[in-house]
C-alpha cells in the first residue's frame, strides 16, 4: 500500500514531464555546444552529383540568443502548429456527427453483428492504409477510434491505442505510391546516380513487399490488442443511461440516414470529379505543374492538399447536418451551432498539452541535436565495410534510433540517402531495397517519440477518456506502444531478411539485389 501511495505521489502529469524535457533540452544544448560537439559529413549536389562537405553542430539555447529565440518564437510557433489547427477544425465536423446522432446510428449498424476482433482488425487495417493521406490521418482516425469503441460498449482508450498502433507501425507502409514516397524517391534516385548516372526507379517498385507487410501487420496488431492489451487497461465505466439504453432504428433515424447518405454521395462525387485529370472542367483541385498524379494531389501548391482538412470536415458536417434534419435532432439554427461546438467542450487540457509539445518540438529542432545525431549515425554506414544482412541490420537500426530524435522522414533521408544508397549499390543491393529498409525502420519507433508532432493527439485523447485518479503520464502512453513497436521490429526485420535471402521482387521491376 505504501509503495502504491509513493508511486501516486511521484507520478508526473504529462505537462510537468514536458516542462522537464524542455528544460533538459535547453541545458543539454548548452553543454553540447560548449563541448563543441559537431559532425562532418557529405551531401550530394543535385546539379553536379558530387559530394559537398558540411558540418552539423549543436546550437545552444542556454544563452541570451537562445533564450530570446524561445520567447520570440513560442507564440507564433503555437499558432502555426499544424496538429492544433487541424484538430480543432476536424473536431467541428466530428462534433456535429456525434451530437446529431449520426455516428451512433452508423457505428451501431456497422458493428452490432460483428465480432469484436473483426471490428478491431478493420480499424487497424484502415489506420495503416490511410497513410497515403499523410499525417492528417492521425487527426481523423484517433478521435473516431475512441467514439467507435465507446459506442461498441468497449474502452475508448483501447480503440485509440489500436488506431495509433496501426498509424505508427504502418507509418512507412503503403499500397499506393504516396506523396512522401515520391519525395523520398527523388532523394533515392539522386543518390543512386552517383554510382549509375542512368539508374531509374519505378513508382511500383515497393508494391509486393508493402502488400504482404500491411496484411501481416494488421493481423498481428489486432492479436496484441485483443489477446494482451485488453486485459492491461482499467475497466471503463459507462454512464447508466448508456448502459441501459438499447438501440432502436425508428422512422426518423432511417430518414436521417437516407438524407445523410444521399447528401454525402453528391458531395463526394463533386469532390472526386475535381481530382480526376483530363475530363471537361475536372481536376480543379490538382497542381497541374507536377508530373506524378500523387504529387498533383498532395503537392504544397495543390488546392486538394492545402484544403484537405477543410474538405474532410465539410464531409463530416454534411453527414451530421443532413442526418439531423431527417432524424429531427437538428430543428433550428441554435441546435446546429451547438452541435458544431460539441466536440470542443472540455478541450482546454488538450490545448495546454499541445502548447507545451509545440514548445518542446520547436526548441529541440532549434538545437539541431536530431540532425547531429542522424549525421553521426550516417557516418557509421559510410565507414562500415558491411555487406548483405549485416548492412541491412545497420541501416535498419540506424533508422530506428535516428527516428526517435528526428521524426521528419524527409530530413532523415536527406542525410542518410546520400551515404546509404551508394554503399548499398556497391554492396550489390538495390536503392529501392534501401528505401524499403528505411521506411520499415522508422515504423518501429515513430510511435515512441513525443517529438513526433501527432503523438500529442494520442496522449490527449488517452487523457480525455482516463477515468482513474492519476493522469495518463507520458511514460505510460509510451509503454502502451512498446509491444507494438517490438512486434514491428521483429516482423519487418524478418520480412526484409527473408526477402533478401529468397531474392524475389519487392515490387514491379525491383529486386533486393542489383
Amino acid at each position: 500500500m505504501n509503495v502504491n501511495k509513493l508511486k501516486e505521489k511521484i507520478t508526473l502529469h504529462p505537462i510537468m514531464t514536458l516542462l522537464i524535457m524542455i528544460g533538459v533540452t535547453i541545458v543539454l544544448s548548452g553543454v553540447l555546444s560548449l563541448l563543441g560537439v559537431q559532425v562532418t559529413s557529405r551531401k550530394i549536389s543535385p546539379t553536379s552529383l558530387e559530394y559537398n562537405t558540411y558540418i552539423a553542430e549543436v546550437s545552444s539555447l542556454f544563452s541570451l540568443r537562445g533564450l530570446k529565440y524561445i520567447f520570440t518564437s513560442t507564440v507564433s510557433n503555437f499558432t502555426l502548429f499544424t496538429p492544433l489547427s487541424s484538430l480543432l477544425i476536424v473536431l467541428i465536423g466530428i462534433g456535429i456527427m456525434e451530437k446529431s446522432g449520426f455516428l451512433k446510428v452508423a457505428i451501431t449498424l456497422l458493428t452490432k453483428n460483428a465480432k469484436k476482433i473483426h471490428v478491431t482488425f478493420v480499424l487497424v487495417l484502415l489506420s495503416i492504409l490511410l497513410s497515403f493521406i499523410g499525417d492528417i490521418s492521425f487527426i481523423i482516425m484517433l478521435p473516431l477510434a475512441g467514439i467507435l469503441f465507446r459506442y461498441g460498449k468497449r474502452n475508448p482508450s483501447l480503440g485509440i491505442i489500436a488506431s495509433f498502433a496501426g498509424l505508427t507501425c504502418g507509418y512507412g507502409l503503403s499500397v499506393v505510391f504516396t506523396s512522401m514516397d515520391s519525395s523520398l524517391l527523388s532523394l533515392t534516385t539522386l543518390a543512386s546516380r552517383v554510382v549509375d548516372a542512368n539508374y531509374v526507379i519505378e513508382v511500383g517498385s515497393f508494391l509486393f513487399v508493402m502488400v504482404l507487410s500491411i496484411l501481416l501487420m494488421a493481423i498481428f496488431i489486432t492479436q496484441i490488442v485483443e489477446r494482451y492489451l485488453v486485459y492491461k487497461l482499467d475497466k471503463y465505466e459507462f454512464p447508466e443511461t448508456e448502459v441501459e439504453e438499447e438501440f432502436f432504428m425508428g422512422k426518423n433515424e432511417k430518414k436521417g440516414l437516407c438524407f445523410a447518405i444521399v447528401a454525402f454521395l453528391i458531395y463526394f462525387l463533386i469532390f472526386m470529379y475535381n481530382i480526376i485529370p483530363g475530363l471537361p472542367f475536372s481536376g480543379k483541385l490538382l497542381d497541374q505543374s507536377q508530373v506524378f498524379y500523387i504529387d498533383k494531389l498532395f503537392s504544397y501548391n495543390s488546392f486538394f492538399s492545402t484544403g484537405f482538412v477543410f474538405i474532410v470536415t465539410m464531409g463530416f458536417v454534411i453527414l451530421g447536418f443532413f442526418y439531423g434534419i431527417g432524424a429531427k435532432t437538428i430543428r433550428n439554427n441554435k441546435d446546429l451551432c451547438e452541435d458544431l461546438g460539441h466536440s470542443l467542450d472540455g478541450i482546454g487540457q488538450t490545448l495546454v498539452l499541445i502548447f507545451f509539445v509545440s514548445i518542446l518540438i520547436n526548441v529541440f529542432k532549434y538545437t539541431n541535436i536530431g540532425n547531429v545525431a542522424t549525421t553521426f549515425l550516417a557516418t557509421l554506414i559510410e565507414e562500415s565495410s558491411f555487406t548483405g544482412i549485416p548492412l541491412i541490420l545497420l541501416l535498419f537500426f540506424v533508422t530506428v534510433f535516428s527516428t526517435l530524435l528526428l521524426p521528419s522522414s524527409l530530413s532523415r533521408w536527406s542525410i542518410l540517402s546520400g551515404v546509404a544508397i551508394p554503399v548499398f549499390m556497391k554492396a550489390g543491393m538495390s536503392p529501392e531495397f534501401a528505401q524499403v529498409i528505411f521506411r520499415f525502420g522508422e515504423s518501429v519507433s515513430i510511435g515512441l517519440t513525443p517529438l513526433f508532432a501527432y503523438f500529442v493527439i494520442y496522449l490527449a485523447l488517452l487523457e480525455k477518456y482516463n477515468q482513474g485518479r492519476k493522469p495518463i503520464n507520458l511514460l505510460k502512453s509510451i509503454r502502451y506502444m512498446l509491444p507494438f513497436s517490438f512486434l514491428t521490429l521483429v516482423l519487418l526485420l524478418t520480412i526484409l531478411i527473408g526477402w533478401y535471402i529468397v531474392g524475389v521482387p519487392i515490387g514491379i521491376g525491383a529486386f533486393p539485389t542489383l
